[in-house]
């Protein structure tokens, strides 16, 4: 099988795996997403980023999953902080489709975290900024934020606690959960929750934002 360290999706590839999920590309994103998946494929034997190889697998259950999430974000002036962020999803997809949005990527892990500032670099994204750190110890460096994400985390209460203490108060956060995952995190206290968007071309996979209850 082709590898994805040599191996990009093609231009067609990306406009139809877009057009299932409801979204529109332009040439430039098309050719960053294509970038992405080089370096990932690069970099996935020396740093453990994702156990997907295929790169048309990585395009759907990477990329555009992560890219879906932008219908949920506020339209304009949106600070956004992806915890946990790994290989970079959900957060580098959403900047690559609203280049408008200001990401942090927090990311403990220093080998995973200097893969995101290279893919950051190499593909030409501004106002994204990679933070070694984990999430509990962050503050003043992310307040104030609209839209707080996670789509790889499993400490659903600690995250959610943090996200609406008085250090952070995101206005809103965004999960991409397993349907598993619902009912624990919509009895967490300090949130009401929209109703879940299932992820297009999954079987039990979806999107779920949450409000901070003033």
């Amino acid at each position: 099988m082709t590898t994805s360290a040599s191996y990009a999706p093609s231009r067609e590839s990306i406009a139809r795996a877009a057009k299932e999920f409801k979204l529109t590309l332009d040439d430039r994103q098309v050719q960053q997403i294509q970038q992405y998946t080089k370096l990932l494929g690069a970099w996935n034997d020396k740093v453990n980023l994702t156990a997907i190889r295929d790169p048309l697998e990585i395009l759907y259950r990477h990329f555009c999953e992560s890219m879906y999430g932008s219908t949920l974000l506020p339209v304009e002036n949106c600070r956004l902080a992806d915890v946990g962020s790994g290989g970079g999803f959900p957060g580098l997809p959403l900047k690559i489709i609203r280049p408008d949005l200001q990401i942090f990527l927090v990311e403990s892990n220093v080998k995973k975290a200097t893969f995101l500032a290279e893919v950051i670099r190499e593909i030409g994204l501004s106002d994204t900024r990679v933070l070694v750190s984990r999430f509990e110890e962050l503050g003043e460096e992310l307040a104030p934020l609209d839209v707080v994400c996670s789509r790889a985390l499993g400490n659903f209460a600690n995250f959610l606690a943090w996200a609406a203490s008085p250090q952070i108060a995101t206005k809103q956060v965004l999960l991409w959960l397993g349907g598993r995952d619902m009912d624990e995190v919509r009895v967490q206290p300090s949130w009401t929750w929209s109703e879940p968007v299932s992820v297009p071309k999954s079987l039990q996979r979806f999107l779920l934002l949450g409000s901070r209850v003033e």
